[in-house]
């Protein structure tokens, strides 16, 4: 895993959640076709850049759901 791989797959997470503004993270995956550890190293990029809000899924605690910051 290197930042090159990891900044190519925050662009896959942000254009996913860009077309559809919130994703849970099995949605997520699915969109992206990215493991759980590249998905989580995706939105850590997104997140330290201040792109990406993570809340707990209120329908299911053991799910994330994840949006675009109004700095899209």
């Amino acid at each position: 895993m290197n930042s090159e791989a990891i900044g190519s797959w925050a662009g896959l997470v942000w254009t996913a959640l860009s077309e559809a503004d919130v994703l849970g993270l099995k949605q997520l995956k699915k969109i992206t076709k990215l493991k759980d550890k590249e998905v989580f190293a995706a939105i850590g990029w997104l997140a330290r850049e201040g792109k990406v809000d993570i809340q707990l899924n209120p329908d299911d605690e053991k799910d994330l759901l994840f949006t675009l910051t109004g700095d899209k």
